[in-house]
């Protein structure tokens, strides 16, 4: 798909997606692309939120809080040249005398004992939420990215993959199975079937025995029978359009799940989340309608917009070229490179000369006066 900014597209122009029926043939309807799946796609987003969804369906563990602690102890104290850890009563056993209580000591409790009052969950931003849920919607309708991680979609007409809303009414699983078929979803389930095997761990004694891949996501409006057609395919799970959640649109953080929407409930995801230019009418947060994500840049090929002639007429011709680098004098050795630096450093330069010169001559008339009056002082003695 082309992603561009809806500003610049009117609803007539905006790309249509095929409607498939429940035979598998292409019908004669088309919807209009929601503008959820020109989002933004930021795998950072998804990754935070679905870390932060993630860890509010874990159950508390603690240790015993009397784990290492079933002994009488209590420290020798100073004095005796051994640590004051506290250490096992009594005689007569090897027991006896051996550290205990710390998490250094064999039979001790462990450092920090975990306890059922941590804090298990997580809160998250609604907006934020929102924004995951959007980026992973229109990732869904990226082949690559579907491709990427994972589904076998080959075999599949068009993605975003749209099937007629009477598939909602569908009741028994083998006629999914055959829609399945039909549209070419069925790969992705064989896939799962083939992928199942035993998990490693200690899992395997915490009825969970088995692991597998992630197959389709089928997204209905309203229940009329599609839940228990489609529950009991390997891999296939079901989602309703108004409560979409991160964890099943990316699961593991990953974006690209592969969706199948039926036709109620593609049509409904532009009063789900809006479009870049009108807002939800269905979601809120404070009485203000929500909004969309929008695109930082209507074109995301920043090297096309630069090598433009738009930009290019406008910008500075390259310089042909380098200026030749001087080479950095010590101003203290060199007059030029200090007169760049202080203009008046050779007039005081003179006038220390000047002072130094003066001063020497003044010395050395004060020196020859001293002699003369020696040689004087040394004459009229004798």
């Amino acid at each position: 798909f082309f992603f561009a900014s809806f500003r610049a597209l009117t609803m007539a122009s905006r790309p249509t997606v095929t409607v498939y029926g429940a035979d598998g043939a292409a019908g004669s309807s088309s919807v209009a692309l929601p503008g959820v799946f020109l989002a933004p796609v930021r795998p950072d987003v998804v990754h935070q939120v679905t870390v932060a969804l993630s860890k509010n369906k874990r159950q508390p563990y603690s240790v015993n809080k009397y784990a290492g602690k079933s002994c009488a102890a209590s420290s020798w104290g100073t004095g005796r040249a051994v640590s004051r850890i506290p250490r096992v009563q009594g005689g007569g056993t090897h027991r006896s005398g051996q550290g205990a209580y710390g998490n250094m000591c064999r039979g001790g409790r462990m450092f920090a004992p975990t306890k059922t009052w941590r804090k298990w969950h997580a809160k998250i931003n609604v907006t934020q939420k929102r924004y995951a849920a959007c980026s992973a919607i229109a990732a869904s309708g990226v082949t690559p990215l579907v491709m990427a991680r994972g589904h076998r979609v080959e075999d599949t007409p068009e993605c975003p993959l749209v099937v007629d809303a009477s598939v909602e009414s569908t009741a028994k699983t083998q006629k999914a199975v055959d829609l399945l078929r039909k549209i070419g979803a069925h790969a992705d389930v064989d896939k799962v079937v083939a992928s199942r095997t035993m998990r490693a761990g200690k899992g395997k004694m915490r009825n969970r025995r088995f692991v597998q891949r992630r197959g389709p996501l089928v997204i209905y409006d309203k229940d009329e029978g599609i839940s228990r057609a489609f529950r009991n395919i390997p891999g296939v799970e079901l989602a309703q359009v108004d409560s979409l959640s991160v964890l099943q649109l990316a699961p593991g953080g990953h974006l690209g799940r592969f969706c199948v929407w039926t036709q109620s409930a593609f049509e409904k995801l532009d009063a789900l989340y809006g479009t870049p230019t009108e807002a939800s009418s269905e979601k809120t947060r404070h009485g203000t309608p929500y909004r969309m994500p929008q695109l930082q840049m209507a074109n995301a090929d920043l090297s096309r917009l630069i090598n433009s002639d738009e930009v290019q007429s406008v910008v500075n011709a390259p310089k042909e070229g380098t200026a030749p680098k001087a080479r950095k004098a010590n101003p203290l050795k060199s007059a030029k490179a200090m007169d760049v630096l202080n203009p008046a450093a050779a007039t005081f330069k003179k006038a220390a000369t000047e002072a130094q010169a003066t001063k020497k001559a003044k010395a050395k008339r004060v020196n020859a006066m001293k002699s003369t009056f020696y040689k004087q002082l040394i004459a009229d003695e004798s």
